[in-house]
């Protein structure tokens, strides 16, 4: 239970790819921390790609990112809805000034370049948004998982072993 008494929050939206979502949800429970699927609207239930259902817990407008030590935002086509809400950019904005963990796993970087987190960072993603994270001034490159402080990205599904244990080790070592 490494990360009892962390608070993480995960973003969803319509379309998120569902391992991007529960992999981490699940791994950071079993770690001990509290998680929280944060969206648009409280309570209402997103479907994955595959129609698999996802409840939110919080709005944007309801959380604070003081009250965060962490977040993630998966992939999927969900980042294309999420990042059209302005409080989820200023979320991830203020969760990254406070140097807390900001997390993004394939389209999930999507989130980082309308939050404008990225730039001079090191980061990965899913290939095909590549110009998108050069655009937004990140330093991409094709890796598992890359590290840069306190953001941590990962390209794909497969990847989410490498990330999770780089999300725990970011979130372990924040005092």
């Amino acid at each position: 239970m490494t990360l009892k008494g962390k608070k993480i929050a995960i973003f969803v939206d319509q379309l998120y790819q569902e391992m991007e979502v529960w992999y981490p949800y699940y791994r950071l429970l079993e770690e001990g921390a509290e998680v929280h699927l944060i969206a648009a609207e409280a309570g209402k239930t997103y479907p994955s790609k595959l129609g698999y259902p996802c409840t939110s817990d919080k709005s944007y407008d309801a959380v604070i990112p003081g009250d965060y030590d962490g977040l993630i935002a998966p992939g999927g086509f969900a980042p294309d809805f999420i990042r059209r809400h302005p409080q989820s950019s200023h979320f991830m904005h203020e969760i990254n000034a406070q140097g807390k963990l900001v997390a993004a796993i394939c389209h999930g970087l999507w989130c980082c370049c309308s939050a404008d987190v990225l730039r001079g960072k090191r980061v990965t993603s899913f290939f095909a948004i590549k110009d998108d994270v050069v655009n937004a001034g990140g330093v991409w490159e094709d890796s598992e998982v890359v590290i840069d402080k306190n953001l941590v990205s990962s390209r794909k599904p497969s990847d989410l072993p490498a990330f999770m244990r780089a999300c725990i080790a970011v979130l372990a070592a924040q005092q």
